[in-house]
């Protein structure tokens, strides 16, 4: 792709290793980048922040640019964890974070009032070690105030000098247009991947047409196709996939005889299952940026090896044949989860 300059300021990013790069809001980043999430946050007792700090340091030694982390994750403790590891190399980064939560004791909900917004990007500026924030995400976008609105707070820290691009997570095609015309928006974060194809619907082609980046989370399907999950069942009381409607039954076990077939495509394809999910990707949408999370430096030395991966037609065909566009069975969330996107869904 041509070369695209950094805003004034603000070197570009660049790969140490052999992961090509992609543009957000202008930026060029690495076209696999870390989501830190599962650092801090949803997968049981995580690691300790050494062994987090260890697998970050090792992204950046792989040529990763882009690293994503919200204020909801670890309930700040994530934003503390990435922003000490990548202090020695701020600036040749591309920070991500999100906001459109509160915590309490009872728990977190969406919540989208302009205050809270801006209550949130300070303290994750302060907690990331950092004086501006170069992609912020509204990381759930609250029904109760007009879309317009919230993006017109985001404006604000923008032109304020606080964040540098902003972003949207799991909205529509419909809701993309609306905030887009308040502000430019650089990127939507949605669930994609070949079990996850609901971004096809509408999304998909509404970045294309906006010259918006979608960033594609979960593009290991959360662990299921690489057959990390034997037994739902077992997996750790804080693991929040124990919510999820796919990895409970009856869905879990209807979904299960594609998995071997899946690892076959990938012997084949003489590359490993995350590989092959992640190339998938790649060239199915060429403006898309994937951020695979992991606690493995393994499984994050596997993950970059998809850049070197290029799926043939055929395989493509029969990896798309194998799951048809909406022929998951589940859905993607449990009933209170599930109204709090505004993702596109398929006719069940």
């Amino acid at each position: 792709m041509t070369a695209v300059n950094p805003p004034a300021g603000h070197p570009a990013p660049h790969a140490r290793g052999s992961i090509p790069m992609r543009s957000i809001g202008g930026v060029a980043v690495t076209e696999i980048g870390l989501g830190c999430m599962n650092l801090s946050h949803g997968y049981g007792l995580p690691p300790s922040p050494e062994e987090g700090t260890a697998l970050i340091r090792r992204a950046l030694e792989l040529g990763i640019t882009h690293f994503d982390t919200a204020a909801l994750y670890g309930f700040g403790k994530n934003e503390t964890l990435v922003g000490a590891a990548l202090a020695p190399v701020r600036h040749q980064v591309h920070l991500a974070s999100k906001c459109g939560f509160s915590v309490s004791d009872s728990g977190y909900t969406v919540d989208g009032r302009p205050e809270s917004l801006r209550k949130t990007c300070f303290e994750s500026l302060q907690r990331l070690g950092t004086d501006v924030i170069d992609l912020y995400y509204l990381h759930r976008w609250d029904k109760r105030f007009p879309i317009e609105e919230s993006v017109g707070v985001l404006r604000d820290l923008l032109t304020q000098g606080h964040i540098r691009a902003i972003g949207l997570s799991e909205v529509s095609a419909a809701t993309l247009r609306r905030a887009h015309a308040v502000h430019p928006i650089a990127a939507v974060q949605n669930e994609y991947s070949i079990w996850t194809r609901n971004p096809e619907i509408a999304l998909i082609d509404e970045c294309d047409r906006l010259g918006v980046t979608l960033v594609a989370f979960s593009p290991l399907t959360r662990g299921y196709l690489l057959g990390a999950v034997g037994d739902p069942s077992e997996l750790v009381a804080k693991d929040f996939r124990r919510d999820l409607p796919r990895f409970s039954e009856p869905h879990f076990s209807a979904n299960l005889p594609r998995i071997k077939a899946f690892h076959n495509l990938a012997a084949d394809a003489a590359c490993t299952p995350a590989q092959l999910a992640l190339a998938w990707i790649l060239q199915r949408a060429p403006r898309a940026v994937v951020i695979p999370g992991t606690r493995s430096i393994p499984h994050l030395e596997d993950n970059t090896g998809a850049a070197r991966i290029r799926l043939s037609a055929e395989t493509i065909a029969q990896l798309e044949a194998l799951f048809p566009a909406g022929d998951s069975h589940g859905p993607r969330y449990g009933t209170k989860a599930q109204a709090q996107v505004d993702t596109e869904q398929f006719a069940s």
